[in-house]
């Protein structure tokens, strides 16, 4: 039977600190809030038990965070969409942020396992003043283990309604999107990265922004393929592929860490659980 479960976090800014109110409807879970940081930034790592999604599976996950209120999320594994001759598994994620918000998504890849019939979709709606760090990592198979992704499809969707939409429907049978350099190219993972804000950069901003993730790019893993650029006055966008999951997350992570630190003035401190 088909497990649907629901999430929802709540950040609100409490005098100097972020705290969280949270509740939930089956298998999924919240760590207790972490401060690494002291007060200000919230730390929380989603846990889905079971490990992953068969056929039926829904994860419903909403997050708002109130004015002034500063949250980081994170997994501590993969999101596994297995194979599934029935209907398709889902993931679905909503972000709200209201005015003076900072909010970091930073869940680990999802993986399309062969066969999989799998929907995964993030929305993030952003109040003027609202600052949004996230990313989307998605895995082709399993090449490593002996386990290509030669059949079933993943759709996905990443959408900030006014500023970007992202979708695509990739199909194992598609080798012209699998082979073409017009495609991925050979590659089987990809990732977006985005610092979205619900009022315009500024020049001057984009500038430092972007000189500061082309500088961590140029010492990525080989292999990896990433280019940055501001697509609209309020985004910078970072687009990146790679033939395994964890240069790329590597490289992620470094430029998170530079974003983070040239957009806010913030430390990168690693969410824990990346260090387990």
């Amino acid at each position: 039977m088909p497990w649907h479960a629901h999430l929802n976090l709540d950040y609100r800014r409490d005098a100097s600190r972020t705290v969280l109110r949270h509740d939930h409807t089956g298998p999924l879970r919240i760590f207790k809030s972490l401060y690494p940081e002291g007060d200000a930034i919230c730390h929380n790592v989603i846990i889905h038990p079971p490990g992953g999604l068969v056929g039926g599976d829904m994860l419903d996950v909403k997050v708002h965070v109130g004015s002034g209120a500063h949250g980081l999320i994170s997994t501590p594994g993969a999101t596994r969409f297995y194979a599934s001759d029935g209907p398709p598994t889902t993931q679905q994620v909503a972000l709200t942020l209201d005015a003076g918000a900072r909010l970091e998504w930073l869940p680990l890849e999802a993986i399309a396992y062969p066969g999989c019939q799998a929907h995964n979709t993030l929305t993030a709606t952003l109040a003027d003043g609202a600052e949004l760090l996230a990313w989307d990592v998605t895995a082709l198979g399993l090449p490593t283990a002996g386990q290509p992704f030669v059949e079933g499809r993943f759709c996905q969707r990443l959408e900030l309604p006014g500023l970007w939409l992202e979708q695509a429907r990739i199909d194992a049978a598609d080798t012209r999107l699998l082979e073409s350099p017009l495609g991925l190219g050979g590659q089987r993972c990809m990732g977006t990265l985005l610092l979205a804000c619900g009022h315009p950069l500024g020049r001057a901003r984009q500038e430092a922004l972007l000189e500061a993730v082309r500088a961590t790019i140029a010492g990525w893993p080989a292999g990896v393929q990433a280019a940055a650029t501001c697509p609209n006055p309020q985004m910078l966008v970072l687009r990146a592929m790679a033939p395994l999951v964890e240069p790329l997350m590597l490289g992620l992570q470094q430029a998170w860490a530079a974003l983070r630190t040239t957009a806010w003035g913030v430390a990168a401190t690693p969410p824990r659980i990346w260090r387990v």
